[in-house]
């Protein structure tokens, strides 16, 4: 065999493997770390929320978050949340978490703030999360439903900033039923 042969051979066969090598590790990468983008869509209905009466009647705006540790769709709304945190505490809105039952894990450290309700009355029965319910400052729940509709959560396409600020502004606000098509996970806790 000549030797230019065998060396452009083994380049070859070099490339070769170091592209099955790649292709590997990037179909493990997307088995692992992507996940598909599913819309979902879900009708949230905040009749039997119920603050705990601890927390309930006339007080400061209180937002609640419901969020799932094993969903994969609280990733895209968790920096808007602390972003939100960053804005309105200043301005008197208190901020609180939910953890769906029976699940295991905890928010960022850039969520610490929030404050935990163990068990919040009528919870068992929302249908997805991530979800937000906000109470105004006279104790009636004023929203209930989704961060947003999409995949992602921000500023630019969320619901939550519009209700904060007109209810900073003692504005009235109803809107505790919700259709939307996004990123949500099912709330209900599965009975075996």
């Amino acid at each position: 065999m000549r030797p230019a042969y065998r060396t452009t051979l083994l380049a070859s066969l070099l490339a070769l493997v170091c592209a099955g090598v790649l292709w590997a590790a990037y179909d493990w990468f997307q088995g692992r770390y992507l996940r598909a983008f599913s819309e979902h869509t879900a009708v949230f209905s905040g009749d039997p929320l119920r603050l705990p009466d601890d927390l309930a009647g006339p007080g400061a705006i209180r937002l609640v978050h419901f969020w799932d540790p094993a969903c994969p769709c609280n990733v895209g709304n968790q920096q808007h949340l602390s972003e939100l945190v960053e804005r309105y505490v200043p301005q008197g809105v208190e901020f609180y978490a939910v953890q769906k039952p029976g699940s295991h894990g905890q928010l960022p450290t850039t969520l610490n703030s929030l404050k935990t309700i163990t068990l919040l009355p009528g919870s068992e029965q929302i249908p997805a999360s991530p979800a937000v319910a906000i109470w105004d400052r006279s104790g009636k729940l004023a929203y209930f439903g989704p961060y947003s509709e999409g995949l992602t959560c921000n500023s630019n396409n969320s619901f939550i900033e519009p209700i904060l600020q007109a209810l900073s502004e003692g504005r009235a606000v109803n809107a505790t039923h919700t259709l939307a098509i996004g990123c949500y996970c099912p709330w209900p806790v599965e009975v075996n």
